[in-house]
């Protein structure tokens, strides 16, 4: 699961850093709702296999990812990965993660 971890991380340098969680509910939050949607979550934190997809195909070749041996990984289970966390940090149920849940550690 080294993949995993590498596609998961804080937003790197380039996507501007962010400090605090409301500004980090901020830049996720496309709608300005003040909550953040699993397809918003999805979205923000694809940069990670969107950058290392370097042909472009939707799927991530070992050759692609970090030393190269992990299994092929597609983005439908990238997407899948993400719905999971994101279920899990979602406490409340209710289909959207506010700035307390986006501040909890990862469950």
């Amino acid at each position: 699961m080294v993949v995993a971890a590498c596609l998961l991380p804080w937003p790197v340098a380039g996507l501007a850093q962010v400090t605090r969680t409301d500004e980090y509910l901020a830049r996720m939050d496309g709608d300005s709702d003040g909550r953040v949607s699993l397809a918003e979550y999805q979205a923000w934190m694809s940069y990670a296999f969107d950058g290392m997809d370097r042909d472009g195909d939707g799927v991530l070749s070992p050759q692609e990812q970090p030393g190269g041996k992990a299994p092929a990984l597609t983005r439908a289970q990238h997407l899948a990965r993400l719905a999971e966390r994101f279920a899990r940090q979602d406490v409340d149920g209710d289909g959207f993660l506010d700035a307390r849940e986006l501040a909890a550690p990862p469950r």
